[in-house]
């Protein structure tokens, strides 16, 4: 990208002219005022530098001008609200996620392409899922979405490419099946699972290939499956492997009951990238030598979440 920027003086007066090129287009704003820059251009620095809570509580006071550009849909075609969501949940304030995702979706206008949230709900997805003809990722974790409320509104999301689903403890096969049967796009299905019993105590029982089977069946597209800490085995992962030509990446970590038997190995270890079922403690560096086993990163988000977000925070 080339910036280039002018300065001229007029006869009358002192004037100046910002000259912002963008490859071969170039957007101008007399007198070095941002509110001439095309709402196009604004919303693209906005969601570059500003966090969505800080866009709508900070930015819409600038301006009119800006608060027009916030308020309508050319700053929500990716909206990311799970750091927000997360810091909700931690304040006790979950409630207001649904209400949220809804004001922002339609300010959207339909036009959206991402959703990511933590912790939503069926009002919440019901009224985004209704209005996503565009909607490409979809990241759901931790969600109290049901499968009554997926079977009912997933034919709108016929576009959806990338599905995160893990931990929704509410969607079940049922779930799952509409999702595959309803998007035909989709390559990319993250459906980790909470960690369940250590490999000393697995049983028989405890076996349950349904869902992968379902992905087999009505995902033949995929190319991406993250699957740990699922109760497949190798029944499974023969069909997926079998009927989900284009994988190219699997993650089935925590999956005790996988013994990978037969060629079943060797088939994995054919594709790009594959994480197999017994997790390599060696390979684990969360651990430092003084046994503290927190990066960085968590210690940074202990102290931003431990700010407890406004209810008017995204109002």
């Amino acid at each position: 990208m080339e910036n280039e920027r002018e300065e001229m003086e007029s006869t009358s007066g002192k004037s100046k002219r910002v000259c912002v090129r963008v490859e071969n287009d170039a957007v101008c704003a007399t007198g070095g005022r941002w509110d001439e820059l095309s709402p196009e251009l604004l919303a693209s620095i906005f969601v570059r530098i500003v966090p969505p809570e800080l866009m709508v509580k900070s930015v819409t006071l600038v301006c009119r001008n800006w608060m027009e550009i916030v308020s309508g849909p050319y700053c929500w075609t990716e909206i990311d609200l799970e750091h927000w969501c997360r810091k909700c949940c931690i304040a006790n304030r979950s409630h207001l996620i649904d209400p949220v995702v809804r004001k922002i979706v339609r300010r959207s206008r339909s036009t959206f392409r991402r959703l990511s949230t933590y912790r939503l709900g069926d009002v919440g997805f019901s009224f985004a899922a209704s209005r996503g003809r565009c909607l490409k990722t979809l990241q759901i974790p931790m969600c109290e979405v049901t499968d009554q409320v997926v079977e009912k509104h997933v034919g709108f999301l016929a576009n959806l490419t990338f599905l995160d689903i893990s931990y929704c403890l509410k969607i079940t096969e049922k779930g799952l099946k509409a999702f595959g049967t309803q998007c035909k796009s989709l390559t990319h299905l993250r459906r980790n699972m909470p960690l369940w019993e250590l490999p000393t105590s697995v049983e028989a029982s405890d076996v349950n290939d349904q869902e992968a089977l379902i992905i087999a069946e009505t995902m033949k597209g995929l190319q991406r499956l993250d699957f740990a800490f699922n109760r497949l085995s190798d029944t499974g992962i023969e069909a997926i492997l079998t009927q989900c030509e284009a994988l190219t990446h699997l993650e089935i970590q925590g999956c005790w009951n996988v013994e990978l038997k037969g060629d079943l190995e060797v088939r994995c270890k054919k594709l790009v990238d594959f994480r197999s079922p017994w997790i390599n403690e060696h390979e684990d560096n969360l651990v430092d030598s003084s046994g503290d086993d927190r990066n960085e990163d968590e210690s940074d988000d202990e102290s931003i979440y431990s700010e407890s977000p406004s209810s008017s925070d995204l109002d």
